[in-house]
């Protein structure tokens, strides 16, 4: 996968991580339905592991905290090994070193490496990851850096409506950085989704309320490669009317699913 408009994986639906649920089993039952799957988010450094701790204890919420993160890494994706989709793994740290270590995981088993730029826990915030990054191009940036040197394809998960940040230019700071792959929650700003594709070169995976033909038609009218499921990624019914209905608009549009272009 490269960031010259192919595509990395033929049918255009993934299920994106959520915390302390995505898991192999979990992305297994997906498969049926989805090209990709994106398990995740893993804190993988003692910054936003001591985060994830305290959101656990005071916020009672589910989190994936391993004893050793990079083993944990390696099992999950190598449970993986014979499913028909593309595995990644969303990370969280906040500094470059244990990206570097947790993506050269992933290209041991040609997944992806998708960096967290997107939780918005204030525990996580306070760290400088999640958000946080959205906020400081040049430090997201060099997590990219940190990333692509070990050969993994990269993708960046962000969010819209940080206040004081302009996504476009994000994601071409992130696309020169050697992202592959930017996975945008568009929140209720969905035409940034049109943004980032005019602005970059980068494979755009579009995410929120992705649950239907009419919302897989909004953001792939938008320009997306493909879109996400969240929350539902557990409900085959959802997963498939979303492959349905991305299907049908590749079909039409008459455009291949294997090796096209923009």
């Amino acid at each position: 996968m490269t960031g010259d408009g192919l595509f990395p994986f033929e049918l255009r639906v993934a299920a994106a991580s959520l915390s302390g649920e995505s898991d192999a089993e979990w992305a297994n039952v997906a498969a049926p339905y989805v090209g990709a799957a994106f398990l995740g988010g893993l804190a993988i450094d003692e910054p936003t592991r001591t985060a994830a701790r305290e959101m656990v204890d005071e916020r009672d919420r589910e989190e994936f905290l391993p004893a050793d993160p990079l083993a944990f890494a390696d099992e999950q994706l190598e449970a993986l090994a014979d499913a028909p989709l593309v595995a990644g793994l969303n990370v969280r740290a906040a500094s470059p070193a244990p990206i570097r270590d947790l993506a050269g995981v992933c290209a041991d088993h040609d997944a992806i490496c998708e960096i967290n730029a997107h939780c918005r826990q204030d525990e996580l915030c306070e760290t400088g990851a999640g958000q946080a990054l959205l906020c400081e191009p040049d430090r997201l940036a060099g997590q990219v850096e940190a990333a692509a040197t070990t050969g993994a394809s990269v993708s960046v998960k962000v969010r819209t409506e940080v206040a004081g940040v302009d996504l476009p230019a994000v994601a071409r700071r992130i696309e020169t950085a050697g992202a592959d792959v930017i996975h945008v929650d568009a929140m209720d700003s969905e035409g940034v989704v049109a943004d980032i594709v005019a602005a970059t070169d980068l494979f755009v995976i579009a995410n929120n309320g992705v649950r239907d033909r009419e919302t897989v038609r909004e953001y792939l009218a938008y320009g997306a490669d493909a879109v996400s499921v969240g929350r539902p990624s557990d409900r085959p019914a959802v997963l498939e009317r979303v492959k349905a209905a991305t299907e049908a608009w590749f079909e039409s549009d008459g455009t291949a699913t294997t090796g096209a272009t923009r």
